[in-house]
């Protein structure tokens, strides 16, 4: 009888691969660990707490030497004020999160392929041994050559005289049609598949097109891009791409706005960012909506006589002349006709209530005729 090794000793083999992939043996309690790095015990729970590590008792020999470096290199940081205690927590957090659900999914692929042997532990570490050790360099890698960009795109905003962390961007959404119904008809795999598919497909489009995608949030992503037009060519690609029958990818509606954007820690806040949220999630199945900056970038400088949305009648005095002539366009804008601008036409739709934006102004953007022709005979070429 063949001697089955799979399940034998899982203890050593868990330590085994603990040494592997920690870079030595746990020797410190938490204590110890601290004591040595010279950070005081609270500041390093606070930290390990951050990363999203579990907490171990007073008397756990949980820390190796590799951990102890860490912690010195961390209290070097803040004792060079780069970790202040107003962005510590955050950056850390950042890191914890990320790390977490990047190592997730890489020992779930390593151990996709190792569950088909006859000794998956020991092919699962073989593989772990042969391959960690080259994605470790390809994440380092990847990581600097974000951080270039990062840093050029700061020093660009520097060069025009913007703050730091402030820059004139347009941002988009893009959200699956029906993901909740859909999803129910799924295997968990083909979830995986469909879900992971179309983000791949909107991460192409948009790199493609010079953007950047910030996050996706389960069905939805959101991405910026320096320039409207090229939010717009990310929107219209995906959505016209959903509503053809013979593509896998998933039918989808999107919403952009443009203007001022605070950027922290890869993401991106601001009312822009929430204007193109509701946006998205006021957009017909294979729609897009614009906001009145990207409008303006897109179709040319709106008239001087057009109407002034901001203005508000004083308590007591009724309703003003803006807000009358506002009502009258939201009643017009639901017969008005497109208006075209270059390869874009455009229709003022009416204003929306939505959360947080009581008058959210939108309008419908579509691909001209022209353009539409133009693709189709590249296409058929």
């Amino acid at each position: 009888m063949a001697e089955d090794t799979g399940d034998a000793d899982p203890l050593g083999r868990i330590e085994e691969v603990e040494r592997a992939l920690l870079g030595s043996k746990r020797v410190f309690t938490r204590k110890e660990v601290a004591d040595r790095a010279g950070v005081p015990i609270d500041v390093a729970e606070e930290l390990w707490q951050q990363l999203g590590f579990p907490r171990t008792g007073d008397d756990d020999v949980a820390f190796t030497k590799e951990d102890l470096k860490a912690l010195q290199r961390t209290n070097e940081l803040i004792s060079l004020g780069i970790l202040t205690p107003e962005s510590q927590a955050a950056l850390v957090r950042t890191w914890g999160r990320s790390f977490a659900r990047l190592a997730e999914w890489q020992v779930n692929l390593l151990a996709e392929i190792a569950i088909g042997d006859d000794t998956p532990q020991e092919t699962l570490s073989e593989l772990m041994d042969a391959v960690l050790p080259r994605v470790e360099k390809l994440q380092s890698y990847v990581w600097r050559r974000h951080l270039e960009g990062a840093a050029s795109r700061l020093l660009d905003h520097a060069a025009d005289g913007a703050p730091g962390t402030t820059s004139t961007m347009a941002v988009g959404f893009v959200d699956i049609v029906g993901y909740t119904g859909h999803s129910k008809t799924l295997t968990d795999s083909e979830l995986v598949h469909w879900v992971e598919y179309f983000e791949n497909e909107m991460t192409r489009t948009v790199v493609d097109l010079g953007g950047r995608v910030i996050k996706t949030i389960g069905d939805e992503v959101l991405f910026v891009t320096d320039d409207p037009v090229s939010a717009a060519e990310v929107a219209l690609i995906v959505t016209e791409r959903g509503e053809d029958a013979d593509d896998e990818f998933p039918r989808v509606r999107a919403g952009i706005a443009y203007g001022d954007v605070v950027s922290r820690l890869g993401d991106v806040y601001g009312p822009n960012v929430n204007i193109a949220a509701r946006l998205t999630s006021v957009a017909r199945p294979g729609s897009v909506l614009v906001d009145r900056g990207a409008y303006e970038i897109l179709s040319g400088p709106i008239a001087e006589d057009s109407v002034d949305t901001t203005e508000l009648p004083a308590p007591g005095e009724g309703p003003s002349l803006s807000k009358i002539l506002d009502r009258a366009a939201d009643e017009l804008a639901q017969f008005s006709p497109y208006t075209q601008a270059g390869d874009y036409r455009f229709r003022r739709l009416p204003r929306k209530a939505v959360k947080g934006y009581s008058r959210l102004e939108p309008w419908l953007l579509r691909r001209s005729k022209e353009a539409r022709s133009k693709e189709a005979k590249g296409n058929h070429d």
